[in-house]
């Protein structure tokens, strides 16, 4: 008994390669990067903010502090913001900064102690960092009161030392200029760069 040869259909089978997952990569480090000029941005802008608009608007300045004296208030490098402050609205514990001498640029920042007013209506001032063991030697006069510490801001201080004078006047706003024209041009290349995506998405 002869049996006829049974045919089989080969099955057809179709390799399916792995998607190509760069171009979304690619996006993600894009955005990350992205996010990161725009936060550098941000805390460079806030930071001129607060050492160079907030000071202009009320008249005062940020100084450097360059000892342990008020310690552990503030520490070397710290940047201390002085708002301008009347000598007779002056009270103890605040932290005063004033001149060592009358028309002498070199300032000290203190804690004051006390007040008191003498019989020719003149205002003095004991002033002692919080680090020192005894008051200051002198007295503070009232033509010696610069200000009065506003607020203060850790490390910035070096930052500060090293760009004063005429470099800050163009290196702060060049600087930040750049910053956020590098930003846009990461945002809207980022949105290019998707629009150009979906156009060639089949």
């Amino acid at each position: 008994m002869s049996a006829l040869p049974t045919r089989f259909r080969g099955t057809q089978t179709r390799t399916v390669l792995p998607e190509d997952n760069s171009p979304q990569e690619s996006s993600i480090w894009q955005y990350l990067w992205t996010g990161l000029c725009g936060g550098i941005l941000s805390l460079v802008l806030g930071m001129a903010v607060l050492v160079i608009g907030v000071p202009a608007v009320v008249g005062g300045m940020p100084v450097t502090v360059l000892s342990g004296s008020m310690e552990p208030s503030y520490s070397p490098g710290d940047l201390v913001v002085i708002r301008p402050t009347p000598a007779d609205e002056v009270q103890v514990g605040q932290v005063l900064t004033y001149q060592l001498r009358s028309d002498d640029p070199t300032l000290v920042t203190h804690r004051v102690l006390s007040r008191s007013m003498s019989t020719n209506g003149e205002l003095t001032f004991i002033t002692q960092g919080d680090a020192n063991d005894t008051p200051d030697e002198q007295p503070v006069k009232a033509v010696q009161v610069v200000g009065s510490v506003w607020y203060t801001i850790p490390w910035l201080g070096w930052v500060n030392q090293a760009i004063s004078g005429q470099t800050r006047q163009w290196l702060i706003p060049v600087a930040a200029g750049l910053l956020f024209i590098y930003a846009l041009w990461n945002i809207f290349g980022g949105f290019i760069h998707r629009g150009r995506g979906t156009k060639n998405t089949p």
